[in-house]
């Protein structure tokens, strides 16, 4: 693959960023496609830096970038594709990170499609990643078998999706519980492989009223046993 200059877009950069949102595209598109949930996410979040990451590699189909190929993809060689360049994500990650002052604590990665297999495969293998990931019309290379409990994931998913079966948000949803990992998942009815406006809104719905289990997990150990 050929590798190309990075052209990430940041969509809002305050003076002082209480938090970091991250946004992945999908395979053969580019940064400006997630400008306007970037957009959405800003009015949410007016303390927060949004930038849109470019994949590091020219598509495959002429047009956009993609973090790996999907020529000739399957279930037994995905994984390996994504292992392959797992550390330059990570890497971008941490730039952008160290650019704003912000640590995994105040991190949120939102990806769709090949962005949101990225971001999940990065957070169930690194815990010091983010807090919180949104992943859209997404899947994971491969469900994991163990995971960390220190990241809040998010699934949303269309329900007609042609491309990523919304059978793979189900799946990941399931094991994840299994796991142990805070986790919500939403099928979407009569949605494809997209983002449109209830997407944007239940994604911005989901990060400014969820309360991470971890916290409310944290607070009660902190709360003093009260005498009947």
């Amino acid at each position: 693959m050929e590798t190309i200059s990075l052209s990430d877009i940041a969509l809002q950069q305050p003076a002082q960023a209480r938090q970091l949102i991250l946004l992945f595209h999908g395979v053969g598109a580019q940064p400006r496609d997630m400008a306007p949930l970037g957009a959405f996410f800003a009015e949410g979040f007016p303390q927060a830096a949004i930038v849109a990451v470019a994949s590091p590699f020219a598509s495959d189909f002429g047009s956009g970038y993609q973090w790996f190929s999907v020529l000739g993809i399957t279930e037994e060689n995905r994984a390996a594709r994504v292992a392959a360049v797992m550390e330059s994500f990570r890497q971008r990650v941490r730039h952008w990170q160290g650019v704003t002052g912000t640590g995994a604590a105040q991190t949120t990665l939102v990806g769709f499609s090949q962005g949101a297999i990225m971001l999940l495969e990065g957070v169930a293998s690194t815990s010091d990643l983010a807090s919180r990931v949104v992943g859209l019309s997404g899947r994971f290379a491969r469900l994991p078998e163990v995971m960390h409990n220190k990241t809040t994931v998010h699934l949303i998913h269309g329900k007609a999706d042609q491309v990523i079966s919304c059978e793979h948000t189900v799946q990941a949803a399931r094991r994840l519980r299994s796991l142990g990992v805070d986790v919500t998942a939403e099928i979407i009815p009569f949605l494809s492989h997209g983002i449109d406006q209830e997407v944007a809104e239940r994604a911005l719905h989901l990060l400014k009223n969820h309360l991470p289990r971890r916290v409310w997990d944290d607070a009660l150990q902190a709360t003093p046993d009260v005498a009947p």
